[in-house]
């Protein structure tokens, strides 16, 4: 595929503006990933929808983002890295406004998907453009800002719960127009002019058509398995046989045509390789706690939205933190023990959370939250630093639209194995339960409520402890899954041994030199 020309060598004139406009935008873009999730019982009622129905506020985004990031290597080269991103953060601004201002479902999930279309550029470009902005001896710095953007997954339950509580759920999409205005300002001022590539190669529309289907099938399936009972569902057994003869054709097409639309040697280098396989499982280890833990503290517990927001955002406090650390520990602490230590962290949280009780206290909540956090930042960063050690310049716009391609299918992927393994120990804890309710059971009728036993005789007595029964059964539920993704955290650590050494010290001074130069994947 051809390249665009970007000047690498020293960075850009203002590398610090640059970052504030490219952050904002992806914070934006990740802020709205998880912001809807809260306002969706409020849509279902101004839509007058079925659940499944205003479920695809959420699914039309997700698939419209997942289809267009492997376009955004091409249409950089193509047209310029400045151009689409400019067009990308107008078009999201726009959308944005639409969202909030429909009066119809149909027309909510169209503005979605346009909204999703557009945002789906602007991590990975706002990557790209970050690595190209600050010298190579500063990438770790770079890579730390840039983290920041993607904070806004953990910022966007809480963002939502206030404003739907206190204002509507039109303003958790308004909420983007001031701050979109300000990062397309400071787009179009400070972005450096990139020269498109001059060989005007056409797109590869079968390897773009096959992997955009297999794309579209496997999330379809994986955002709506759960609520059509997966493969019972003569709709997801279509959608999952349609991914795989998809994603097959696609494989089979890049291995030989001459120039693919994805370029296979990008798997080829092992630290790339390696680092896709790390983000996939910060995909699987971050979301899916995101999903979980709102529902136990609201459901369970019995926290407001506004309390559940303010218990979680201990866990964006440590993302922020980790992503300042990171800097001032790059070149010092080896990547490959940063790393480690981010996947400790993400499975010694996800290890206490599953000892939780339904009587958990404030405190346990808010440092686990950071704890995970803490993890989260620690290992996004140094897998950013592998994935492209070893990437040129002019392979970044591809490589940035593939890293953050497996980090969102891997997302899904983790919310839907994890939702599975909660519904699965759930209903398997009820029918445990249900086996030792009966008038034998001295310990039942025994048990202190309200000050008396449970008589099984009585409505409400049945009533309670058929709540009871529901409560204990859904806890089992959350133990089993986060005891899941404990496991998943500690068995991914050994990855980190098979990781080339990224040294930040030396590699600067032998960009200084010139002795040694990144391996070329042309």
């Amino acid at each position: 595929m051809a390249q665009a020309q970007h000047n690498t060598s020293q960075g850009a004139e203002h590398p610090y503006l640059i970052s504030a406009s490219v952050v904002l935008a992806s914070l934006l873009y990740s802020i709205d990933w998880t912001i809807a999730v809260v306002a969706l019982p409020h849509m279902q009622g101004a839509f007058s929808a079925t659940q499944d129905q205003i479920s695809w506020v959420i699914t039309s985004y997700i698939v419209a983002s997942a289809i267009m990031i492997p376009m955004a290597g091409w249409l950089s080269n193509r047209f310029g890295r400045k151009r689409i991103y400019v067009l990308a953060v107008a078009g999201f601004t726009l959308s944005s406004i639409v969202c909030g201002s429909v009066s119809t479902l149909t027309f909510e999930v169209i503005a979605r998907v346009a909204q999703g279309m557009c945002g789906a550029f602007l991590v990975p470009l706002s990557l790209a453009i970050m690595l190209d902005a600050f010298p190579e001896e500063e990438h770790p710095k770079a890579m730390a800002i840039w983290g920041i953007g993607w904070a806004g997954s953990f910022i966007g339950p809480i963002l939502g719960g206030v404003l739907t509580e206190y204002l509507s759920w039109r303003y958790i999409f308004f909420i983007n127009i001031p701050f979109g205005i300000v990062a397309l300002i400071g787009c179009l001022l400070f972005l450096p002019k990139d020269v498109p590539s001059k060989i005007k190669e056409q797109l590869d529309w079968f390897g773009f058509l096959t992997l955009a289907i297999g794309i579209a099938s496997l999330q379809m399936m994986l955002d709506r398995g759960q609520r059509l009972d997966w493969f019972n569902s003569g709709e997801i057994i279509f959608e999952g046989c349609l991914a795989l003869i998809a994603l097959y054709m696609f494989n089979a097409h890049v291995m030989t045509k001459k120039n693919p639309f994805l370029d296979p040697k990008l798997f080829l280098e092992r630290n790339f390789f390696l680092a896709l396989i790390l983000v996939a499982f910060y995909g699987l280890l971050t979301v899916p706690p995101m999903v979980l833990l709102p529902a136990f503290l609201e459901g369970l517990i019995g926290y407001e939205i506004v309390d559940v927001g303010i218990l979680q955002s201990s866990r964006g406090l440590g993302v922020l933190l980790a992503m300042f650390l990171s800097n001032k520990i790059a070149g010092i602490i080896n990547v490959k023990v940063q790393i480690a230590f981010g996947l400790a962290c993400l499975g010694v949280s996800s290890l206490t959370i599953a000892f939780w009780t339904s009587d958990v206290g404030v405190w346990p909540i808010l440092w686990t939250g950071f704890v995970s956090g803490i993890g989260s930042g620690i290992l996004m960063v140094p897998a950013q630093m592998v994935a492209f050690s070893r990437v040129i310049a002019a392979k970044r716009n591809e490589g940035a639209a593939v890293f953050n391609l497996v980090r969102t299918m891997f997302s899904s992927v983790g919310v839907s194995v994890i939702l599975a393994i909660f519904i699965y120990a759930g209903a398997t804890g009820r029918t445990e339960l249900v086996e030792h309710v009966n008038v034998f059971n001295d310990a039942l009728i025994n048990a202190p409520v309200s000050g008396e036993g449970y008589n099984l005789e009585t409505s409400k007595s049945l009533a309670m402890l058929e709540n009871e029964v529901d409560r204990q059964a859904q806890l089992q539920g959350y133990v089993a899954s986060f005891f899941v993704l404990a496991i998943a955290s500690f068995m991914a650590i050994p990855i980190v041994f098979l990781i080339r050494r990224v040294d930040v010290k030396k590699r600067s001074k032998v960009k200084k030199s010139k002795e040694v130069r990144p391996i070329a994947i042309e």
